[in-house]
């Protein structure tokens, strides 16, 4: 294996929280938050304030992994593709994406949880070792 550990991202939201936000700006909270597959997908799963928290520590914990955090990257440019019954995967665009390329990114992996009252995420990111450029893993499609 020519990988690295090069950061790891814990994250732990408040449901009651994302629940109020949501119902006060629903369209721009959405907006800020979510590409436009992510928004798809939660209206067709009808999906619940348990959920959009933790998707949202779901982002906050990819970028904190990555070792940017909130202002080089958006939120939105971390896609979270949580299928029910699967592992949870991300896809990187834009600036996220390219501090990914930057730093050899080769793999994320992901794990998300809520239980009322909170939500939380928690990001691995592996890179590739000095000198070994690595494809990215396909199962991350970044």
């Amino acid at each position: 294996m020519h990988a690295m550990n090069t950061g790891i991202g814990i994250d732990l939201v408040s449901i009651s929280r994302v629940e109020r936000i949501y119902s006060r700006y629903p369209r721009r909270f959405l907006d800020r938050i979510f590409n436009d597959a992510e928004k798809e997908d939660f209206r067709r799963r009808q999906g619940s304030s348990a959920s959009l928290a933790a998707r949202f520590a779901a982002k906050e914990a990819v970028l904190k992994a990555l070792g940017c955090g909130i202002g080089p990257a958006a939120l939105h440019e971390v896609e979270i593709i949580a299928p029910r019954g699967y592992q949870p995967r991300v896809r990187l665009h834009g600036a996220a994406l390219e501090t990914a390329k930057q730093r050899n990114i080769t793999d994320i992996a992901l794990s998300m949880s809520h239980e009322p009252p909170f939500a939380c995420a928690a990001a691995f990111v592996s890179a590739a070792l000095p000198g070994k450029i690595e494809q990215p893993s396909r199962k991350n499609n970044f």
